[in-house]
């Protein structure tokens, strides 16, 4: 049964004295049994550390991490009955694949035929039962990745910990690995976390997302959550690509709002007179020949799919994404209509209103 894991005020500070440098600042996450937790931001925001002392690779300087009902603070990582999945394949290279799924079973003393039932139906369910006889070497890339995570499940542990384990593979592969790690979780059941600093990753795999920055959890839901509805700019800047546009104006209440001189007629939230951001994602805004909101084409961007225009405004520069094969060039004038169900707003803080 796959169990719950608690982090409860986690801080962790390197060095002492004046050269301490606190990473990570009270992080709270309550992650449900068998959810899939991704821990997504920029390098050096703490994501990492904070799977190390889930890990017990590293210890905290103060809080709790409770899985299932125990407080594995000072628990060796051997005894918190977790499987890790890490950036380098961290394979035996003169074992082969089926030795190398089983070498911790094997290590827990498990029967062999146990064993061997263990690593054929780990391999059966991950497509590798051809490949149970090669070594690392004789692999691709992706089989590599495969090769790991089959150790870990072969496991059958309380909780996955993955470290950016789809960052060595090419594009493409990355895709591929995305939905095989989305669908083996779903066979399973674990609880799982996931460090990534790619936005699209998190957007895919995660049934909730933590968003970190500087050592602080910015935001915490569902990926819905995240993109429609980010709590502040730096969400909503760093989830989603393109990014949502961010336009500085001020309020003019249910009149609407004043971008850079310009009155757009958008019901604002709060009072007149306050400065406020205003946040469309591209797809909520629409080219239309009859609206009074008029820009320039800069630079037209085909992706197959969709075509993210970029358009320069008096009120800022915006991307808008629109049907592909758009007929527009460079120095075009358009029309600009917003979905206004779907603006976010923010203070001049940053923070959601």
């Amino acid at each position: 049964m796959a169990s719950a894991l608690n982090i409860q005020g986690i801080r962790k500070s390197f060095g002492k004295g004046e050269q301490s440098v606190e990473v990570l600042k009270k992080i709270d996450i309550a992650v449900e049994p068998g959810e899939f937790l991704i821990l997504v931001g920029p390098s050096g925001c703490g994501k990492s550390t904070l799977l190390n002392i889930i890990a017990g690779l590293e210890e905290p300087t103060e809080g709790a991490i409770h899985i299932g009902e125990r407080n594995v603070v000072g628990v060796p990582p051997a005894q918190r009955d977790i499987a890790m999945v890490f950036q380098s394949y961290a394979l035996y290279p003169t074992m082969s694949v089926a030795d190398n799924i089983g070498f911790a079973l094997e290590m827990r003393k498990v029967p062999k035929a146990e064993r061997q039932q263990r690593i054929a139906e780990v391999a059966a369910m991950l497509q590798i039962t051809h490949l149970l006889d090669r070594r690392p070497s004789q692999l691709s890339g992706g089989q590599r990745q495969r090769v790991a995570m089959g150790r870990a499940l072969a496991r059958q542990p309380q909780l996955f910990l993955f470290d950016e384990p789809l960052s060595n593979l090419d594009a493409k592969l990355r895709v591929e690995m995305r939905a095989e790690i989305k669908r083996l979780h779903q066979a399973s059941g674990i609880t799982s976390v996931y460090v990534t600093h790619d936005q699209i990753e998190a957007m895919t795999l995660g049934s909730r997302i933590a968003v970190m920055k500087d050592g602080v959890l910015q935001q915490l839901g569902t990926p819905d959550d995240i993109y429609n509805r980010p709590a502040n700019t730096y969400v909503a800047t760093f989830i989603g690509s393109p990014t949502m546009n961010l336009l500085n104006g001020r309020s003019l209440g249910a009149q609407g709002v004043v971008l850079n001189g310009a009155n757009v007629a958008l019901n604002c939230p709060v009072a007149a007179g306050q400065d406020v951001v205003m946040g469309l994602r591209p797809e909520h805004l629409v080219l239309s020949d009859a609206a009074a909101w008029r820009g320039h084409v800069n630079v037209v961007e085909p992706t197959g799919a969709d075509t993210y225009v970029v358009i320069e405004t008096a009120e800022g520069k915006v991307t808008v994404r629109t049907a592909p094969n758009v007929a527009l060039r460079p120095g075009d004038t358009v029309g600009l209509d917003v979905q206004t169900a779907h603006v976010s707003w923010f203070d001049a803080a940053g923070a959601r209103i």
